[in-house]
């Protein structure tokens, strides 16, 4: 079964630079469409950057610009840059395939932007 590792998450002021990453224990980005998703308190998940199955990148509006999506296939891993974070961008972070049936879910990693 695959098993999803987020991490790099943190406390951060806005303005500030994070880099998440994520790992699988198999290779399953080449063959997958995958993503980066979030869940703020009280909020449901949402899917904030994505690779789509034709190796199209997406991000929802609010992260333009200052997201970018990126994966190392060698290395089983795929990464979130987030650049200029706001207070709005806390959220607890994970990483799945875009359609289902979804991998498990990992434990996500946190990301606190204080203003």
């Amino acid at each position: 079964q695959v098993q999803l590792v987020e991490s790099g998450g943190g406390l951060v002021q806005a303005g500030g630079s994070l880099r998440l990453s994520c790992a699988a224990s198999e290779s399953i980005f080449r063959f997958n469409a995958m993503g980066w998703y979030r869940q703020a308190p009280g909020k449901q998940r949402e899917l904030v950057a994505t690779f789509t199955s034709g190796d199209s990148i997406i991000y929802i509006d609010s992260v333009k610009g200052r997201f970018t999506i990126s994966r190392d296939n060698t290395k089983n891993t795929m990464y979130l840059q987030m650049n200029s974070l706001k207070p709005e961008d806390t959220a607890v972070y994970y990483c799945n395939k875009l359609a289902g049936p979804l991998y498990p879910w990992g434990q996500g990693t946190q990301v606190t932007v204080s203003s």
